[in-house]
Protein backbone atom coordinates (compact mmCIF):
# COMPACT_ATOMS: atom_id res chain seq x y z
CA UNK A 1 0.00 0.00 0.00
CA UNK A 2 1.53 3.51 -1.07
CA UNK A 3 1.79 6.26 1.37
CA UNK A 4 0.46 8.57 -0.54
CA UNK A 5 -2.59 6.22 -0.84
CA UNK A 6 -2.62 5.77 3.15
CA UNK A 7 -2.79 9.85 3.20
CA UNK A 8 -5.38 9.71 1.63
CA UNK A 9 -7.18 7.36 3.89
CA UNK A 10 -6.29 9.34 6.78
CA UNK A 11 -7.25 12.88 5.55
CA UNK A 12 -10.99 11.45 4.72
CA UNK A 13 -11.14 9.95 8.35
CA UNK A 14 -9.73 12.91 9.95
CA UNK A 15 -12.86 15.27 7.64
CA UNK A 16 -15.26 12.49 8.87
CA UNK A 17 -15.81 14.40 11.93
CA UNK A 18 -17.73 17.32 10.31
CA UNK A 19 -20.44 14.74 9.33
CA UNK A 20 -21.51 14.44 12.67
CA UNK A 21 -24.26 16.47 14.57
CA UNK A 22 -22.96 14.75 18.08
CA UNK A 23 -22.83 17.40 20.21
CA UNK A 24 -21.66 15.76 23.76
CA UNK A 25 -18.18 18.10 24.83
CA UNK A 26 -17.31 21.44 24.50
CA UNK A 27 -17.73 22.09 20.81
CA UNK A 28 -19.56 18.88 19.72
CA UNK A 29 -17.23 16.21 17.59
CA UNK A 30 -13.48 16.10 19.08
CA UNK A 31 -14.01 19.56 19.98
CA UNK A 32 -14.55 20.85 16.38
CA UNK A 33 -17.42 23.23 16.18
CA UNK A 34 -18.65 21.32 13.59
CA UNK A 35 -22.03 19.76 12.93
CA UNK A 36 -22.54 19.46 8.99
CA UNK A 37 -25.41 17.60 8.94
CA UNK A 38 -27.58 20.09 11.37
CA UNK A 39 -29.75 21.98 9.88
CA UNK A 40 -29.75 25.03 12.55
CA UNK A 41 -31.51 27.78 10.91
CA UNK A 42 -29.01 30.51 9.26
CA UNK A 43 -31.62 33.97 10.40
CA UNK A 44 -33.14 34.01 13.12
CA UNK A 45 -34.23 36.82 15.99
CA UNK A 46 -35.29 36.79 19.76
CA UNK A 47 -38.92 36.71 18.98
CA UNK A 48 -38.98 34.38 16.18
CA UNK A 49 -36.79 31.38 19.11
CA UNK A 50 -38.85 27.80 19.73
CA UNK A 51 -38.21 28.59 23.19
CA UNK A 52 -36.54 31.25 25.94
CA UNK A 53 -35.81 30.15 29.03
CA UNK A 54 -33.82 32.36 32.27
CA UNK A 55 -30.35 30.23 33.50
CA UNK A 56 -28.42 31.35 36.44
CA UNK A 57 -24.71 32.66 34.88
CA UNK A 58 -21.65 31.02 33.93
CA UNK A 59 -19.84 30.16 30.95
CA UNK A 60 -20.29 26.36 30.32
CA UNK A 61 -21.13 25.58 26.64
CA UNK A 62 -24.50 23.28 26.08
CA UNK A 63 -23.41 19.20 25.72
CA UNK A 64 -26.60 17.83 24.11
CA UNK A 65 -28.25 14.09 24.75
CA UNK A 66 -30.84 12.40 22.65
CA UNK A 67 -33.44 14.08 24.34
CA UNK A 68 -31.75 16.69 26.88
CA UNK A 69 -29.13 19.41 27.45
CA UNK A 70 -26.66 19.73 29.97
CA UNK A 71 -25.15 22.83 31.40
CA UNK A 72 -23.25 24.05 34.78
CA UNK A 73 -24.11 27.83 36.49
CA UNK A 74 -23.76 29.78 39.57
CA UNK A 75 -27.11 30.20 41.71
CA UNK A 76 -26.82 33.37 44.04
CA UNK A 77 -22.71 34.11 43.22
CA UNK A 78 -22.26 31.01 45.49
CA UNK A 79 -23.73 27.93 44.93
CA UNK A 80 -22.43 25.72 42.11
CA UNK A 81 -25.26 23.66 39.94
CA UNK A 82 -25.94 21.53 37.18
CA UNK A 83 -29.17 21.70 35.42
CA UNK A 84 -31.04 19.52 32.61
CA UNK A 85 -33.54 20.37 30.52
CA UNK A 86 -35.67 19.37 28.06
CA UNK A 87 -34.43 19.94 24.39
CA UNK A 88 -38.12 19.57 22.77
CA UNK A 89 -39.47 22.21 25.30
CA UNK A 90 -36.83 24.24 27.65
CA UNK A 91 -38.79 22.46 30.91
CA UNK A 92 -36.06 21.93 33.53
CA UNK A 93 -35.99 18.21 34.21
CA UNK A 94 -33.36 18.04 37.26
CA UNK A 95 -31.07 20.70 39.31
CA UNK A 96 -28.19 19.59 41.06
CA UNK A 97 -26.43 21.09 43.82
CA UNK A 98 -22.42 20.57 44.01
CA UNK A 99 -21.17 19.87 47.18
CA UNK A 100 -20.16 22.93 49.10
CA UNK A 101 -16.29 24.63 48.73
CA UNK A 102 -15.02 27.76 48.43
CA UNK A 103 -15.30 29.32 45.45
CA UNK A 104 -12.32 29.02 43.42
CA UNK A 105 -11.01 32.62 42.34
CA UNK A 106 -11.62 33.58 38.71
CA UNK A 107 -10.91 36.80 36.73
CA UNK A 108 -13.69 39.13 36.13
CA UNK A 109 -14.19 38.25 33.02
CA UNK A 110 -14.45 34.10 33.96
CA UNK A 111 -17.00 32.03 36.14
CA UNK A 112 -16.57 29.63 38.63
CA UNK A 113 -18.81 27.61 36.18
CA UNK A 114 -16.82 27.41 33.07
CA UNK A 115 -15.82 24.22 31.92
CA UNK A 116 -18.38 22.45 29.41
CA UNK A 117 -20.20 19.06 31.06
CA UNK A 118 -19.32 15.81 29.04
CA UNK A 119 -21.77 13.99 28.23
CA UNK A 120 -22.49 10.02 27.11
CA UNK A 121 -24.85 7.44 26.70
CA UNK A 122 -25.69 6.51 30.40
CA UNK A 123 -23.91 9.93 32.13
CA UNK A 124 -23.62 13.48 32.30
CA UNK A 125 -20.16 14.41 34.29
CA UNK A 126 -19.10 17.67 35.08
CA UNK A 127 -15.91 19.49 36.43
CA UNK A 128 -15.83 22.53 39.00
CA UNK A 129 -12.71 23.98 39.69
CA UNK A 130 -13.72 24.55 43.41
CA UNK A 131 -14.87 21.23 44.23
CA UNK A 132 -13.57 18.14 40.98
CA UNK A 133 -15.87 15.83 39.26
CA UNK A 134 -19.52 14.60 39.55
CA UNK A 135 -21.34 12.14 37.49
CA UNK A 136 -24.84 11.91 37.31
CA UNK A 137 -27.27 9.49 35.17
CA UNK A 138 -29.44 11.27 33.09
CA UNK A 139 -31.86 11.71 35.66
CA UNK A 140 -30.15 13.85 37.85
CA UNK A 141 -29.28 10.50 40.47
CA UNK A 142 -25.74 11.03 41.34
CA UNK A 143 -23.37 8.11 40.72
CA UNK A 144 -20.18 8.99 41.52
CA UNK A 145 -18.12 11.96 42.97
CA UNK A 146 -14.16 13.21 43.00
CA UNK A 147 -12.95 15.67 44.69
CA UNK A 148 -9.94 17.13 43.36
CA UNK A 149 -7.52 20.04 44.86
CA UNK A 150 -8.30 23.26 42.94
CA UNK A 151 -5.41 23.90 40.77
CA UNK A 152 -3.83 27.56 41.44
CA UNK A 153 -4.68 29.17 38.43
CA UNK A 154 -4.59 33.01 37.17
CA UNK A 155 -7.77 33.47 36.39
CA UNK A 156 -9.73 30.30 37.12
CA UNK A 157 -10.47 26.58 35.60
CA UNK A 158 -12.11 26.57 32.19
CA UNK A 159 -10.42 23.51 30.68
CA UNK A 160 -13.31 20.83 29.73
CA UNK A 161 -13.52 16.87 30.21
CA UNK A 162 -13.63 14.97 27.17
CA UNK A 163 -14.03 11.09 26.41
CA UNK A 164 -11.64 8.43 25.55
CA UNK A 165 -13.33 5.07 24.84
CA UNK A 166 -14.33 4.79 28.69
CA UNK A 167 -12.43 7.09 30.09
CA UNK A 168 -12.44 10.82 30.51
CA UNK A 169 -9.41 12.68 29.98
CA UNK A 170 -9.04 16.10 32.67
CA UNK A 171 -6.36 18.62 32.50
CA UNK A 172 -5.24 19.85 35.33
CA UNK A 173 -2.29 22.52 35.08
CA UNK A 174 -1.22 24.75 38.20
CA UNK A 175 1.16 27.48 39.30
CA UNK A 176 2.08 25.36 42.04
CA UNK A 177 5.57 24.54 41.85
CA UNK A 178 6.84 21.40 43.68
CA UNK A 179 8.57 21.85 46.82
CA UNK A 180 11.93 23.93 46.16
CA UNK A 181 12.19 23.48 42.50
CA UNK A 182 10.47 24.58 39.73
CA UNK A 183 8.71 22.33 38.29
CA UNK A 184 4.53 22.51 38.94
CA UNK A 185 2.07 20.67 39.93
CA UNK A 186 0.68 20.22 37.00
CA UNK A 187 -0.92 17.00 35.63
CA UNK A 188 -2.90 15.24 32.87
CA UNK A 189 -5.52 12.63 34.23
CA UNK A 190 -7.95 9.38 32.95
CA UNK A 191 -10.62 8.37 34.66
CA UNK A 192 -12.94 5.36 34.54
CA UNK A 193 -15.88 6.96 33.58
CA UNK A 194 -18.00 4.53 35.04
CA UNK A 195 -16.54 4.85 38.24
CA UNK A 196 -14.32 7.60 39.00
CA UNK A 197 -11.13 5.32 39.94
CA UNK A 198 -7.59 6.67 38.05
CA UNK A 199 -6.42 4.89 34.89
CA UNK A 200 -3.39 6.90 34.56
CA UNK A 201 -1.51 10.07 35.86
CA UNK A 202 0.95 12.21 33.88
CA UNK A 203 3.01 14.66 35.30
CA UNK A 204 3.42 18.22 33.47
CA UNK A 205 6.04 19.60 35.22
CA UNK A 206 7.20 22.40 32.79
CA UNK A 207 3.95 23.64 32.29
CA UNK A 208 1.90 26.15 34.67
CA UNK A 209 -1.62 27.30 34.70
CA UNK A 210 -3.35 26.98 31.13
CA UNK A 211 -7.04 27.08 29.87
CA UNK A 212 -7.27 25.09 26.72
CA UNK A 213 -9.39 22.30 26.05
CA UNK A 214 -7.38 18.73 24.88
CA UNK A 215 -8.17 16.50 21.19
CA UNK A 216 -7.89 13.61 20.57
CA UNK A 217 -5.60 12.70 16.82
CA UNK A 218 -5.47 10.11 14.61
CA UNK A 219 -1.96 8.99 13.89
CA UNK A 220 0.11 7.97 10.11
CA UNK A 221 -0.07 4.35 11.46
CA UNK A 222 -3.69 4.10 12.40
CA UNK A 223 -3.12 5.30 16.23
CA UNK A 224 -3.90 7.71 18.53
CA UNK A 225 -2.69 10.62 20.17
CA UNK A 226 -4.18 13.12 22.75
CA UNK A 227 -3.11 17.05 21.95
CA UNK A 228 -2.64 19.13 24.86
CA UNK A 229 -1.76 22.70 24.44
CA UNK A 230 -0.22 24.45 27.32
CA UNK A 231 2.70 27.13 28.43
CA UNK A 232 4.97 27.62 25.32
CA UNK A 233 4.10 24.35 24.23
CA UNK A 234 1.77 21.75 22.58
CA UNK A 235 2.05 18.13 23.65
CA UNK A 236 1.24 14.72 22.02
CA UNK A 237 0.61 11.88 24.37
CA UNK A 238 -0.40 8.15 24.42
CA UNK A 239 -4.18 8.45 25.35
CA UNK A 240 -4.05 4.79 26.65
CA UNK A 241 -1.10 5.03 29.28
CA UNK A 242 -0.25 8.94 29.04
CA UNK A 243 3.14 8.06 28.02
CA UNK A 244 4.77 12.00 26.81
CA UNK A 245 5.61 11.39 22.94
CA UNK A 246 6.41 14.64 21.58
CA UNK A 247 6.06 18.39 21.58
CA UNK A 248 6.47 21.58 19.76
CA UNK A 249 7.05 24.83 20.99
CA UNK A 250 6.92 28.10 19.90
CA UNK A 251 3.64 29.49 21.91
CA UNK A 252 3.10 32.00 24.40
CA UNK A 253 2.86 31.83 27.89
CA UNK A 254 -1.41 31.50 27.89
CA UNK A 255 -2.90 29.17 25.75
CA UNK A 256 -6.70 28.49 25.61
CA UNK A 257 -7.75 27.46 22.08
CA UNK A 258 -8.81 23.76 21.63
CA UNK A 259 -6.23 21.71 18.92
CA UNK A 260 -8.39 20.85 16.20
CA UNK A 261 -7.74 18.63 13.50
CA UNK A 262 -8.10 18.13 9.72
CA UNK A 263 -6.67 17.18 6.62
CA UNK A 264 -4.05 15.03 7.79
CA UNK A 265 -2.85 17.39 10.69
CA UNK A 266 -4.22 18.93 14.04
CA UNK A 267 -3.79 22.80 14.06
CA UNK A 268 -3.34 24.65 17.34
CA UNK A 269 -2.84 28.32 18.23
CA UNK A 270 -2.48 30.79 20.46
CA UNK A 271 -2.57 34.48 20.69
CA UNK A 272 0.61 36.83 22.44
CA UNK A 273 0.74 37.14 26.13
CA UNK A 274 -1.91 40.22 26.68
CA UNK A 275 -3.88 39.01 23.71
CA UNK A 276 -2.23 40.63 20.76
CA UNK A 277 -3.14 39.11 17.70
CA UNK A 278 -0.42 39.82 15.05
CA UNK A 279 3.39 39.40 15.47
CA UNK A 280 3.90 43.04 14.36
CA UNK A 281 0.50 45.02 15.87
CA UNK A 282 -0.75 48.41 14.84
CA UNK A 283 0.76 50.09 17.38
CA UNK A 284 -2.35 53.43 16.76
CA UNK A 285 -4.86 52.00 18.43
CA UNK A 286 -2.94 51.67 21.83
CA UNK A 287 -2.09 55.62 22.12
CA UNK A 288 -5.75 56.19 20.65
CA UNK A 289 -7.69 54.14 23.14
CA UNK A 290 -6.09 56.37 25.72
CA UNK A 291 -7.13 59.78 24.05
CA UNK A 292 -10.64 60.13 25.94
CA UNK A 293 -8.27 61.04 29.21
CA UNK A 294 -6.17 64.17 27.33
CA UNK A 295 -9.00 66.23 29.15
CA UNK A 296 -6.78 69.17 28.15
CA UNK A 297 -6.65 68.72 24.60
CA UNK A 298 -2.87 69.49 24.50
CA UNK A 299 -1.84 65.79 23.11
CA UNK A 300 0.21 64.11 26.31
CA UNK A 301 -1.67 62.06 28.99
CA UNK A 302 -0.40 64.07 32.39
CA UNK A 303 -0.28 62.20 35.72
CA UNK A 304 -3.23 64.49 36.60
CA UNK A 305 -5.07 62.75 34.04
CA UNK A 306 -4.18 59.23 34.94
CA UNK A 307 -7.86 59.24 36.99
CA UNK A 308 -10.57 57.51 37.02
CA UNK A 309 -10.70 54.33 34.45
CA UNK A 310 -7.18 54.46 33.49
CA UNK A 311 -6.11 51.70 32.38
CA UNK A 312 -2.38 50.83 30.60
CA UNK A 313 -4.01 49.37 27.58
CA UNK A 314 -3.28 45.63 26.59
CA UNK A 315 -5.77 45.19 24.60
CA UNK A 316 -7.22 48.50 23.00
CA UNK A 317 -9.99 46.73 20.85
CA UNK A 318 -11.66 46.76 24.49
CA UNK A 319 -13.90 50.15 25.93
CA UNK A 320 -12.20 51.39 28.98
CA UNK A 321 -13.12 50.09 32.29
CA UNK A 322 -13.79 46.52 30.58
CA UNK A 323 -11.54 43.91 33.05
CA UNK A 324 -9.43 42.63 29.85
CA UNK A 325 -8.58 46.35 28.64
CA UNK A 326 -5.41 46.37 30.66
CA UNK A 327 -3.66 47.22 33.95
CA UNK A 328 -5.50 49.64 35.82
CA UNK A 329 -5.19 51.92 38.83
CA UNK A 330 -5.78 50.04 42.23
CA UNK A 331 -8.68 51.15 44.26
CA UNK A 332 -6.17 51.37 47.67
CA UNK A 333 -5.56 55.28 47.95
CA UNK A 334 -2.10 54.61 48.77
CA UNK A 335 -1.34 51.93 46.14
CA UNK A 336 -3.37 54.34 43.18
CA UNK A 337 -0.86 56.74 43.56
CA UNK A 338 2.25 54.58 43.91
CA UNK A 339 0.90 52.86 40.54
CA UNK A 340 0.37 56.44 38.76
CA UNK A 341 3.96 57.30 39.87
CA UNK A 342 5.31 54.01 38.36
CA UNK A 343 3.08 54.15 34.99
CA UNK A 344 4.69 57.74 34.52
CA UNK A 345 8.03 57.19 34.99
CA UNK A 346 7.32 54.09 32.91
CA UNK A 347 6.57 55.57 30.06
CA UNK A 348 7.91 59.34 30.64
CA UNK A 349 11.77 59.49 28.88
CA UNK A 350 11.97 63.20 28.71
CA UNK A 351 10.89 63.79 32.25
CA UNK A 352 7.99 66.37 31.62
CA UNK A 353 5.96 64.23 33.73
CA UNK A 354 3.36 63.12 30.94
CA UNK A 355 3.50 60.82 28.30
CA UNK A 356 4.15 61.36 24.46
CA UNK A 357 2.39 59.59 21.74
CA UNK A 358 5.80 58.90 20.61
CA UNK A 359 7.13 57.88 24.27
CA UNK A 360 4.20 55.52 24.39
CA UNK A 361 4.70 53.91 21.27
CA UNK A 362 8.00 53.76 21.99
CA UNK A 363 7.56 51.98 25.11
CA UNK A 364 5.23 49.24 23.74
CA UNK A 365 7.08 45.83 23.67
CA UNK A 366 5.71 42.93 21.62
CA UNK A 367 8.20 40.32 22.69
CA UNK A 368 5.54 38.38 24.86
CA UNK A 369 5.43 35.40 22.77
CA UNK A 370 4.78 35.19 18.84
CA UNK A 371 1.24 34.83 18.15
CA UNK A 372 1.10 31.70 16.50
CA UNK A 373 -1.15 29.26 14.32
CA UNK A 374 0.80 26.09 13.58
CA UNK A 375 -0.01 23.35 11.27
CA UNK A 376 1.37 19.72 12.83
CA UNK A 377 1.66 16.54 11.49
CA UNK A 378 0.69 13.93 14.18
CA UNK A 379 3.34 11.45 14.68
CA UNK A 380 7.38 11.48 15.79
CA UNK A 381 9.12 11.75 18.70
CA UNK A 382 10.59 14.28 20.80
CA UNK A 383 11.27 17.43 19.99
CA UNK A 384 9.41 17.95 16.59
CA UNK A 385 9.10 21.66 15.94
CA UNK A 386 11.23 21.34 13.04
CA UNK A 387 10.37 18.29 11.98
CA UNK A 388 6.50 17.70 11.77
CA UNK A 389 5.50 21.26 11.36
CA UNK A 390 3.94 21.74 7.84
CA UNK A 391 3.33 25.97 8.45
CA UNK A 392 2.99 28.54 10.53
CA UNK A 393 0.72 31.66 10.72
CA UNK A 394 1.49 34.59 13.49
CA UNK A 395 -1.34 36.99 12.20
CA UNK A 396 -5.24 37.30 13.13
CA UNK A 397 -4.56 34.57 16.06
CA UNK A 398 -7.30 35.07 18.50
CA UNK A 399 -6.66 35.05 21.85
CA UNK A 400 -9.87 32.73 23.13
CA UNK A 401 -11.63 31.58 20.74
CA UNK A 402 -10.68 28.31 19.17
CA UNK A 403 -10.26 27.71 15.52
CA UNK A 404 -12.51 26.03 13.23
CA UNK A 405 -11.53 23.18 10.08
CA UNK A 406 -13.95 22.52 7.78
CA UNK A 407 -13.10 21.92 4.05
CA UNK A 408 -10.12 22.49 3.97
CA UNK A 409 -10.48 26.34 5.53
CA UNK A 410 -9.73 27.60 9.07
CA UNK A 411 -11.79 29.94 10.42
CA UNK A 412 -10.67 32.07 13.14
CA UNK A 413 -12.39 34.92 14.69
CA UNK A 414 -10.35 37.60 16.75
CA UNK A 415 -11.39 40.38 19.47
CA UNK A 416 -12.30 43.53 17.57
CA UNK A 417 -14.39 41.54 15.21
CA UNK A 418 -12.39 40.41 12.83
CA UNK A 419 -12.83 36.97 10.87
CA UNK A 420 -9.46 35.39 9.16
CA UNK A 421 -10.05 31.98 6.36
CA UNK A 422 -7.11 30.27 6.27
CA UNK A 423 -6.33 27.54 3.73
CA UNK A 424 -5.36 24.64 5.92
CA UNK A 425 -3.16 23.40 3.24
CA UNK A 426 -0.82 25.98 2.88
CA UNK A 427 -1.26 28.42 5.64
CA UNK A 428 -2.03 31.42 3.63
CA UNK A 429 -4.79 34.14 3.76
CA UNK A 430 -7.51 33.77 1.81
CA UNK A 431 -9.55 36.86 3.40
CA UNK A 432 -9.74 39.05 6.55
CA UNK A 433 -12.63 41.36 7.47
CA UNK A 434 -14.60 42.92 9.89
CA UNK A 435 -17.98 41.68 10.99
CA UNK A 436 -19.42 45.24 11.98
CA UNK A 437 -19.76 43.61 15.85
CA UNK A 438 -16.80 44.57 17.79
CA UNK A 439 -15.79 44.14 20.99
CA UNK A 440 -14.44 41.53 22.82
CA UNK A 441 -14.76 37.19 21.83
CA UNK A 442 -14.92 34.97 23.78
CA UNK A 443 -17.38 32.00 22.41
CA UNK A 444 -15.45 30.09 19.61
CA UNK A 445 -17.14 29.77 15.69
CA UNK A 446 -19.46 26.68 15.87
CA UNK A 447 -20.32 25.40 11.83
CA UNK A 448 -23.25 23.91 10.04
CA UNK A 449 -22.82 22.38 6.61
CA UNK A 450 -22.76 25.97 4.93
CA UNK A 451 -22.55 28.91 7.61
CA UNK A 452 -20.53 29.41 10.58
CA UNK A 453 -21.93 31.16 13.98
CA UNK A 454 -19.55 34.18 15.55
CA UNK A 455 -20.82 35.54 19.20
CA UNK A 456 -19.54 38.48 20.63
CA UNK A 457 -19.21 39.42 24.40
CA UNK A 458 -21.31 42.15 23.52
CA UNK A 459 -24.25 40.08 22.71
CA UNK A 460 -23.91 39.84 18.81
CA UNK A 461 -24.47 36.82 16.66
CA UNK A 462 -23.28 37.19 12.74
CA UNK A 463 -23.59 33.94 10.96
CA UNK A 464 -21.18 33.99 7.83
CA UNK A 465 -21.27 32.00 4.40
CA UNK A 466 -18.00 29.44 4.77
CA UNK A 467 -16.37 29.64 1.70
CA UNK A 468 -13.51 32.06 0.31
CA UNK A 469 -15.94 34.45 0.15
CA UNK A 470 -17.09 36.79 2.52
CA UNK A 471 -20.61 36.83 2.69
CA UNK A 472 -22.79 38.26 6.42
CA UNK A 473 -25.87 36.24 5.62
CA UNK A 474 -27.58 37.54 9.38
CA UNK A 475 -26.39 39.19 11.90
CA UNK A 476 -28.50 40.18 15.42
CA UNK A 477 -27.83 41.58 19.25
CA UNK A 478 -29.89 39.42 21.44
CA UNK A 479 -29.11 42.51 24.20
CA UNK A 480 -26.84 40.64 26.74
CA UNK A 481 -23.74 39.08 26.56
CA UNK A 482 -22.51 35.90 25.57
CA UNK A 483 -19.53 34.20 26.40
CA UNK A 484 -20.18 30.34 25.90
CA UNK A 485 -19.71 29.08 22.53
CA UNK A 486 -23.26 28.01 21.12
CA UNK A 487 -23.94 24.39 20.72
CA UNK A 488 -25.84 23.02 17.68
CA UNK A 489 -28.37 19.87 17.58
CA UNK A 490 -29.87 17.93 14.89
CA UNK A 491 -32.52 21.27 13.40
CA UNK A 492 -31.32 23.70 16.42
CA UNK A 493 -28.53 26.61 17.36
CA UNK A 494 -28.67 26.71 21.11
CA UNK A 495 -27.38 30.02 22.23
CA UNK A 496 -26.46 30.40 25.91
CA UNK A 497 -26.18 34.19 27.27
CA UNK A 498 -25.77 35.76 30.39
CA UNK A 499 -29.39 34.93 32.05
CA UNK A 500 -31.08 32.78 29.25
CA UNK A 501 -30.55 30.11 26.99
CA UNK A 502 -32.34 30.73 23.45
CA UNK A 503 -33.51 27.85 20.81
CA UNK A 504 -33.64 28.56 17.56
CA UNK A 505 -35.44 26.73 14.95
CA UNK A 506 -36.10 26.76 11.14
Amino acid sequence: MSTRWLWAILAGWLSGVEASADWRQFRGPNGSGVAAASHAPATFAPDTAAWVIDVPPGHSSLALSEETLFLTAVEKGKTLVTLAFDKASGDRRWRAVAPEAPLEKVHATSSPAASTPLVDAERVIVYFGSFGLLCYDHEGKELWRRAIPTPQSLYGMSTSPIAHGEHLILVLDDERTIADSKLTASKLVAIRRATGETVWETPRPLVRSGWSTPSIVPTFDGGEELVVLGQGRVYGYDPDTGEEKWFVDGFSRETIAVPVVGNGHVYVSAAMLGGVSDEQPDREPFWNALLPFDQNGNGKIERDEMSGDFTFPLRPDLPIGHPGFGIPLPLDPQKREERRDGFLKWVDRDEDGAWSKEELLNHLSFDRGKPNLMAIRPGGMGDVTTSQVSWALHRNIPEVPSPLFYQNRLYLVRDGGVLSVVDAANGKTIYRKRLGASGHYSASPVCTGDHLYLASNEGVVTVVSTGDTFEIRHQVDLGEPIHATPSLGANTLYVRTHAKIYAFRP
